[in-house]
Formats: C-alpha cells, structure tokens, sequence
C-alpha cells in the first residue's frame, strides 16, 4: 500500500485532521466540494464553515464539553485555538465569531506546504484507498454520490440518513421514591398475589427499565404542556422521509387525549408500588449504556427545541431534577452504524488504510467533531510511519467517546461529550460539580500520563 494521504472534507473534523497531519510533516491532499457545489445548509466558501449556533459550549471544567476543551488545548487543537482567539462574550461559553473563525481557519491550512487543497467533489474512494489512507470527514449532509459510495464499502444497513433519537438522561438525576424497576408484564401484581409476596417478588427481578408512573391529573398536565411547546423548524430538505418509521411524541399527543395511553405510555403491564394499582399512564426508561449510569426515553423522538424538552419532560414525576446528556433530535444526519464498523481509533476495522471523522461516525456536535478528526489523524500519522495505533484512555472525555462510538450495544444514535459516557468513579458524591470535578481531574491526569 503506498502512503498518499487523502482528506475528504474541510469541515472541523477535516480541517483539524489536515492541520494535525501536516504538522506532523507528512503530506496530505484535502477535498472539499465549495464551491463547485454546495449542501443544502451551506453557502460560505471558507472551510469549517458553522451552520448553526455559534457556541462551542462551556469553558467549564465541570462541564463535559469544557473537559474535552481542555484535553484538546493540551493536544495543540488548530480549531480550538483559533475558536479561542476568535471568541465573543458568551459568558462561561465559548462562542466565535463565525466569519472570522471560517476565515481563520482557511487561512492557517492555505498556508502549510504539506496540505494541497483540492477543490473538486469526491464521488468515489476507490482510486484514492489504492494510493493510500483516506479519511472520510464529510459531516451529516454528505452528498448523495459519496454517500451511495460509502453504502457500498459498508454495506447498505449500516448508513442511516436522519436521526431520530430520544433524551437521554443520567441515572442518578431520576428521583426513586417515585421510579421503579421492572418489565411490563413482568412486574404486575398478580390477582392472586399478596402485596408482601408480589413485593418481595419484583425486588428480585432483573429488570431492564425504569418505570415512571403518572396519575390522570399528572398525566394531562404534561400533555397540555406538550401539546403547546415550541419545536424546531426543520429545513425544506430535512421533511421529505424525516418522520418515517417513527412519530415525534408532541405530534402524537395532538392526536387525542389518549394517543399516548395506547403507544408509548401505555400502563398496561405495571402495578405501582406505592397504591398497589395500574398507572393512568407510565413513562418507561431503558438502559443506555453497560454500566447502566445512562438511561433514554422510550417512544420519545421529539423535535420539541432543547429549553422545551428540559421544561416539559421535567413535568413527568420522578424527572422533576433530571440531567439530560443528551436531548431528543429529528434532523437529517448521514452517520453510520459506527460500533459495527470503526474502531476506536475511528478507523474502518475492515479496509484499515480507511478512517472517518466528525458527525458521519455518530458523535454529534463541534468540538466532538474536532476530536474525532484529531483521533483520526494521529493514527493516520502512525499508521504512515509504521508505528503502533493510538487508542485514548476511557477514562479522557476524547477517549470516552471513541470508545463509545466503537462498543456501543444495542440501538446506536449519535452521542455528545458528556460525563455519564466516562467510567464511574468508586466515591458516592451527592454534589454534582464535586462528581464532575473528579472525573474531569481524572481525565486530564490520565491525559498527561498517557503515551502519545
């Protein structure tokens, strides 16, 4: 195999990639389509173009996203730096001028010898994995050739075209004296059944949900809140297939008082432990992650805004403190079933001199886009040279999303930074930013100690 390096994308993810390759001395070819052609949700012709919000999250060191800031900055990130100097007031967030930060970024990667730019779209890998390494690095709305490409080498399953997913939420924020454990069906109180028998019984069951149980009083407050919140205004080009296969919870609840009682909060099955009774409605959970620290909303794709879903699923008794990781989406977002594709070094475990980055692997927004680019590129780098891979610690907020984005089990849906993705600490904290100190200090000390 020859070593041609090949990016293709000027995204964060490519652009990062890019700088960390070049800076390595190694040459790299970077692709980008602008602005022979255009995405449906871009129109600047600088790389690393920001299409949405221009906040980069918080700066914080108890904050997952401000963590993985940091172990970046340690790392010599191209795009955080000039996201630093190209900052606006944002208070404890990290917000950028977008122009300026497009332009500056353009102009640090024009101006590297090793990186030629190439302005030309890409429709197939195959010429380019026959020189060399490739990373793929052309975020949610990859063009429909390129994608059909991908489809190929991946095989057709493992390529979704929009993301519906549910909140997610952290364990420990859900309130016990009202949420309890059990299958439905499983868990229901037997007509024969003493209270005392039925008790001891489903204490020892081997549940895989958590169940929140709402009254009739409780339940029509939430759904006249529901029924009323604001949602995203999607695109023209997100509405053609986005509700396909599956309904947002808010469009459902407009069907009719009782819509939910028959789908997604349907009582049927469960005995609530405090009356001894069925539920007027129950909100199920499932676990999310092996270690069971992350649990997601079933039945829950929304397209309700993000302040939205955190006021109104706060409504359901027992989330009345809920930490959400991560909120409910319904937006087009080309990503691929990345646990039975990559590795943790996000590279393909089949065709090994091919590597993606950014939001096409499943990890969702900027700086984890940024991280997975640098992921990528250091390994392209000692992939080049003969070197051994290098595969961050979990326990590092870099580390902890590659590893989720190669190993997660079960249904896969695209992943933000946040602390519940971290492996747990041994100490019972009851403050938060205490808890989240301790995993963040931990993250940078193994950063520091690792061998990179």
């Amino acid at each position: 195999m020859k070593h041609s390096i090949s990016i293709i994308g000027a995204g964060l993810a490519g652009s990062e990639a890019a700088y960390q390759i070049a800076k390595a001395g190694l040459e790299v070819k970077l692709y980008e389509m602008k602005p022979l052609q255009f995405s449906p949700a871009h129109s600047s012709n600088n790389f690393a173009e920001i299409v949405c919000s221009n906040s980069f999250k918080s700066n914080l060191h108890t904050n997952a996203c401000g963590l993985l800031k940091e172990e970046l900055r340690a790392l010599d990130s191209l795009l955080i730096r000039i996201a630093d100097k190209t900052s606006v007031p944002a208070g404890q967030a990290l917000a950028v001028d977008r122009e300026n930060f497009s332009k500056e970024v353009t102009k640090a990667l024009e101006s590297m010898e090793k990186i030629k730019i190439i302005r030309e779209e890409v429709t197939t890998l195959e010429p380019l994995l026959q020189e060399g390494m490739v990373i793929v690095a052309t975020g949610p709305l990859t063009s429909d050739k390129l994608a059909e490409q991908i489809k190929q080498l991946t095989g057709k399953e493992n390529l979704s075209f929009y993301d519906a997913a549910a909140p997610i939420l952290e364990k420990d924020s859900i309130d016990f004296s009202v949420a309890f454990y059990g299958n439905r069906y499983e868990q229901e109180r037997k007509k024969e059944e003493t209270i005392e028998a039925w008790q001891k019984r489903i204490q020892n069951q081997q549940a895989s949900y958590i169940n929140l149980p709402m009254n009739q009083e409780e339940y029509e407050t939430f759904l006249r809140e529901l029924q009323k919140a604001e949602v995203v205004n999607l695109h023209e080009f997100e509405k053609r297939d986005i509700f396909e296969g599956c309904m947002p919870i808010e469009i459902m609840a407009k069907r009719g008082k009782d819509t939910l009682r028959f789908g997604p909060l349907k009582p049927v099955g469960f005995t609530d432990f405090r009356t001894g009774k069925r539920p007027y409605a129950v909100v199920q959970l499932r676990q999310d992650n092996v270690v069971g620290s992350l649990y997601n909303m079933v039945g829950f794709q929304t397209n309700l805004k993000f302040e939205e879903q955190k006021r109104v699923f706060r409504l359901i008794p027992g989330l009345e403190q809920a930490e959400f990781v991560k909120y409910g989406v319904m937006h087009r977002n080309t990503f691929l079933k990345a646990p039975e594709l990559l590795k943790e070094t996000y590279q393909m475990k089949e065709i090994p001199n091919l590597y993606f980055a950014g939001q096409i692997t499943g990890v969702e927004g900027y700086v984890e886009s940024i991280s997975s680019g640098m992921v990528a590129a250091l390994n392209v780098i000692r992939q080049s040279k003969g070197q051994t891979e290098i595969i961050f610690p979990e326990e590092t907020m870099i580390g902890a999303l590659a590893h989720y984005i190669a190993n997660k089990q079960g249904t896969f849906e695209p992943m933000n930074a946040n602390f519940g993705i971290l492996p747990p600490i041994l100490e019972k904290k009851k403050e938060k930013k205490e808890k989240y100190k301790i995993l963040a200090d931990r993250a940078m000390q193994k950063l520091k100690t690792g061998t990179l």
